[in-house]
């Protein structure tokens, strides 16, 4: 039994090493509720379908590493309010609470059983400061408690990046931000959304690459900044900012 315990926990330097080469120090607490965040992934896993990804290390990397790559970015006011829109297994909004405790979250989640997921492990990972809304974005941003309330917005594999901006600008407040993470090939989806950007109140602030020698798909961060109010329009009805991107 000390013999797995000790391999276990070796193997936990993975994301702890990956992570330093980005800047990002994880303490050996934050480690270990990286591992309770794991273990209650793959038990849930096995009744809700929550993510193709279930190896460890890809698990360390391509989920928890790759949601804490914001964590340089994040303002430095303390707390700042926060809202992971389509948040499926929490990420990356949980593994940047444990990060940044003082983050107040919201978590957007359409999916039933995906959302007692989240209220599960957030009480395994005993994370306060957290809310749990089964809803879609369209219809969460029309709530005026939720509508211009947030200063970050964050999106992860949710759809095109004009289809993430309907659903985020929305829900920041006039100087807010939405950080969108992407991989890929993105130029052409990145000039239109810039383009339409406008239209919802905001516009295009910046691109941050993922250091190659981490990440080999090109993966970055968007960055677009709320300028102005989004007319009421925005969201359209559930279902179309994906069918009919702007």
């Amino acid at each position: 039994m000390l013999i797995y315990q000790s391999v276990r926990y070796k193997r936990l330097e993975l994301l702890k090493t990956q992570a330093k080469k980005l800047g990002i120090e994880l303490s050996d607490d934050q480690l270990l509720m990286f591992e309770t965040y794991y273990k209650e992934l793959i038990d849930w896993n096995k009744r809700v379908n929550l993510t193709t990804i279930t190896d460890y290390d890809d698990v360390q990397t391509k989920h928890f590493l790759d949601s804490i790559t914001a964590i340089p970015y994040l303002p430095n006011l303390m707390p700042f309010k926060a809202i992971d829109i389509g948040s499926g297994g929490g990420f990356p909004g949980i593994p940047l609470k444990i990060m940044r405790p003082d983050i107040e979250l919201t978590l957007v989640e359409s999916r039933g059983k995906k959302a007692q997921f989240l209220k599960h492990v957030l009480t395994a990972l005993k994370l306060d400061g957290v809310r749990v809304i089964t809803a879609r974005a369209e219809t969460a941003a029309s709530e005026a408690v939720l509508r211009g309330k947030y200063d970050i917005a964050l999106t992860r594999a949710v759809g095109s990046i004009s289809t993430v901006l309907e659903l985020t600008l929305p829900f920041l407040k006039t100087g807010g931000v939405s950080v969108i993470y992407k991989k890929g090939e993105i130029n052409d989806d990145l000039s239109h959304a810039t383009e339409i950007a406008p239209l919802l109140g905001g516009i295009f602030s910046k691109t941050e690459p993922i250091l190659h020698n981490v990440f080999p798909d090109n993966r970055c961060l968007l960055f677009f900044s709320k300028v102005s109010p989004t007319s009421d329009r925005y969201p359209r009805r559930d279902g179309m900012p994906a069918k009919r991107p702007l």
